[in-house]
């Protein structure tokens, strides 16, 4: 079976593209999966892409290419439009709404048309013209799963599968660093100024622990100057970007977010499937999808007084080895239902349902 999935880009560091990335290795174990990314901007995709999926593009947009879009040539649109009524693939699994939107429109009938959905709905109008058209609409988390169904009003199927994570065996933490990490992007959302505060309260009262940064991101200048202003440029450390998160928080003992929405959960899956607990916020579509309330992590309550909250939270797991353990263990479980064969075998259950309505 020919299984297609239509990306914005894999060439970027986002969680969907890594999403993405982990079910495409898994599939092509047993069909041949192409990864279809509307443009390409750099020379390799940041997260490694196993050998045996294609790789290709609509728009090459890499530096190194003279002409992205010489007078005449057809728009990026009109590309991908006419890449889409050419396609052939038994499967079609499309990633952001605007371009589930593109393939409901213009991409064959014959083929079974999935789009993915990580995020809550967009404008509606689009979306209920043309979801119904699709045969069938996926989410990653049971509150995006409610929120399509109440838009779509039983007009195509909502179903609800989990991200996978890389392929095991995963490396895990031995618990023993005195280390607390964090990764994602480094955007307003992800709100690692919250942590950097936090964790003021903690370098203050246990200077022996230390905070890595992993990532990159528009914000990393005001950071560094937070980090400067409060004095801790001997406790928190700028990591840079990394494509093995997995493998650097199985380095720490504690995972922290501070984002004010997970929508996109791939670095605290990724921080379970290291046996590593993780503290964020208890905020609405927040980090709550994916961790258990004092089985495999812990949320604190956002609002007033929230940092020093926070700050507490962090200081009574670093005082505790025993219920970091214990969480840890907790985690390990949750991270279970992530695995790639898990994942990857719920798609090819979807997709067998969808193609007898072909």
């Amino acid at each position: 079976m020919k299984i297609c999935l239509l990306i914005p880009s894999v060439y970027g560091m986002r969680g969907d593209v890594r999403s993405v990335v982990n079910l495409a290795g898994e599939l092509a174990e047993r069909h041949d999966v192409e990864i279809l990314s509307v443009r390409r901007h750099r020379e390799r995709p940041f997260f490694p892409v196993e050998p045996r999926v294609e790789l290709s593009w609509v728009v090459d947009a890499h530096p190194n290419v003279r002409r992205l879009l010489p007078r005449g040539q057809m728009s990026t649109e009109v590309a991908l439009w006419r890449r889409l009524r050419a396609l052939k693939a038994d499967v079609l699994i499309s990633t952001r709404p605007g371009l589930s939107v593109q393939v409901a429109r213009h991409a064959p009938r014959d083929m079974v048309r999935i789009a993915r959905e990580w995020g809550r709905p967009p404008v509606p109008g689009p979306i209920r013209k043309f979801y119904p058209r699709l045969d069938a609409v996926v989410t990653a988390t049971e509150t995006s799963r409610e929120e399509w169904e109440l838009l779509l009003k039983g007009s195509v199927g909502v179903r609800q599968i989990p991200d996978a994570l890389p392929a095991g065996p995963w490396p895990r933490s031995r618990m023993d660093n005195r280390i607390v990490a964090a990764g994602g992007r480094w955007v307003p959302l992800k709100a690692h100024d919250r942590l950097i505060r936090a964790f003021a309260v903690v370098a203050d009262r246990r200077p022996d622990w230390r905070l890595r940064l992993y990532g990159g991101g528009p914000e990393e200048k005001r950071l560094r100057a937070l980090v400067q202003d409060l004095n801790l440029h001997n406790h928190v450390y700028f990591m840079g970007t990394t494509s093995d998160l997995t493998g650097e928080f199985a380095k720490a003992s504690i995972v922290a977010t501070t984002s004010r929405a997970e929508v996109l959960g791939m670095t605290v899956i990724e921080a379970m499937a290291s046996g590593v607990p993780v503290i964020g916020f208890d905020s609405p579509r927040g980090p709550g999808e994916f961790v258990a309330d004092g089985h495999s992590g812990i949320l604190v309550p956002e609002g007033d007084g929230e940092i020093e909250a926070y700050a507490s939270a962090l200081l009574r797991l670093i005082d505790d080895e025993r219920r970091r353990r214990e969480l840890a263990a907790g985690a390990l479980k949750a991270a279970a239902a992530h695995g790639a064969s898990s994942v990857a075998e719920q798609w090819e259950k979807l997709i067998a349902v969808t193609s007898h309505r072909v």
